[in-house]
């Protein structure tokens, strides 16, 4: 049976993107830089957490369909689902995407379908098209390229891979009804056809619209905090007018889109992207002004007591109930706190992870009985089933309480 689709990135998307393709019949090829990930597939089992993600993986691997290594080999599909990062001054990093490109360009033969689903600045696949035909002229107007960003919700992505409606762009119309035709295979959403540059652009502005969103509430909870208001009660009043919406604040914006995506605007769209660039300001501040409390938390209680509290640091990961730590605002506040106050006890919290390369993680109950200041950093499940000693001192950055 020959290979169908190859995914490249088996990471956050690509392994269920990837299980989900090899449980609808298709004959999957993933590939991964890391060995002890393609060992870990290999053998039925998964190095993530995601509902419903490990039976997708040991069905699809048990029955043939799913098998991963770090080499690509010869398909008629090609998925690139790598990460496409920032650097220096938050300027966009496509070489993971163009890595993978040019590691399947040997491979590409007359009729393929090359896909790009990483978060990519505006003209990414024009540019890998460029690429492609620079090596091989001769697959001119002989292959298919488009770009189908993702849009789904850790721990809940097996259902919204099938579910949620896709947009999908080629750099011309056939290359969109080739990608159209292939998504149809497994997606029970609506596909929307568009061109390349603006399924790029839908991508990146819906989620410079969540970070714009949440920003407006974390400005809401500086204010609050300066005016003596709960913004929890105020937000939950003001959300009753029939047109308004706000968010939930929290300790910052993570995760490997919200908080990188508006970058690739504003690198590329300075002038005209200045309300995108002050929405990323105020969520990065947010982290900050949650250590400044903290800091003061510490201050008060050891002057009122004459004695060094110790804290819990509840939660790291970068939304409730997910093990995904990438770029959370939760893991830099850890880090600062534990730099700035080296003389407390300091309990570190995240039930969804069992080590941490830099910290050392307490049981939530245990840290959350011991410690004098009890930070909520993530709202994780289990958090809001703790009971706590009324004399703690009670930060909450999240909205356990609420």
């Amino acid at each position: 049976m020959n290979v169908k689709v190859v995914t490249i990135g088996l990471g956050y998307i690509g392994l269920p993107t990837s299980a989900l393709i090899a449980n609808s019949g298709i004959l999957v090829h993933g590939v991964d830089i890391s060995q002890n990930v393609v060992n870990t597939i290999n053998a039925g089992k998964i190095h993530i957490v995601e509902p419903e993600l490990d039976k997708a993986v040991a069905n699809a691997v048990e029955k043939g369909f799913l098998k991963a290594d770090t080499k690509p080999v010869v398909a008629d599909t090609y998925l690139i689902v790598v990460p496409t990062p920032f650097k220096g001054n938050h300027q966009p990093d496509i070489s993971y995407v163009q890595a993978a490109t040019e590691s399947i360009i040997p491979l590409l033969k007359e009729n393929d379908l090359y896909i790009i689903e990483s978060t990519s600045p505006v003209g990414t696949t024009e540019k890998m098209m460029e690429l492609i035909f620079s090596k091989r002229p001769e697959l001119k107007n002989k292959i298919f390229l488009a770009y189908c960003p993702e849009r789904v919700l850790p721990g809940n992505v097996m259902y919204e891979l099938v579910y949620n409606d896709r947009v999908i762009g080629g750099v011309d119309e056939r290359s969109t009804q080739k990608a159209l035709g292939f998504y149809s295979q497994f997606v029970k959403g609506e596909l929307h056809p568009t061109n390349a540059r603006t399924a790029e652009m839908c991508k990146l502005t819906e989620n410079a619209s969540r970070d714009s969103q949440i920003a407006f509430a974390n400005e809401l909870s500086l204010i609050c905090d300066k005016a003596d208001i709960n913004v929890w009660e105020l937000i939950r009043l003001a959300n009753k007018h029939p047109r308004v919406n706000i968010l939930q604040p929290g300790c910052g914006v993570g995760g490997h889109c919200i908080a990188v995506d508006p970058y690739f605007l504003t690198a590329d769209f300075p002038m005209e992207s200045r309300m995108i660039a002050q929405a990323r300001e105020t969520n990065n501040y947010k982290s900050f002004w949650c250590v400044e409390k903290i800091k003061n938390a510490s201050l008060e209680f050891k002057l009122k007591h004459n004695l060094q509290p110790s804290i819990a640091l509840m939660g790291l990961a970068f939304k409730p109930n997910i093990d995904d730590l990438r770029e959370s605002p939760a893991v830099s506040i850890a880090e600062r706190v534990i730099q700035d106050l080296n003389h407390s006890d300091i309990y570190v919290v995240e039930p969804n992870v069992s080590e941490h390369r830099t910290f050392e993680l307490t049981e939530y109950q245990e840290a959350a009985e011991k410690a004098d200041i009890v930070v909520f950093l993530v709202a994780h499940n289990e958090f809001k089933k703790l009971f706590l000693n009324t004399s703690k001192v009670i930060l909450d950055f999240c909205g356990v309480g609420v």
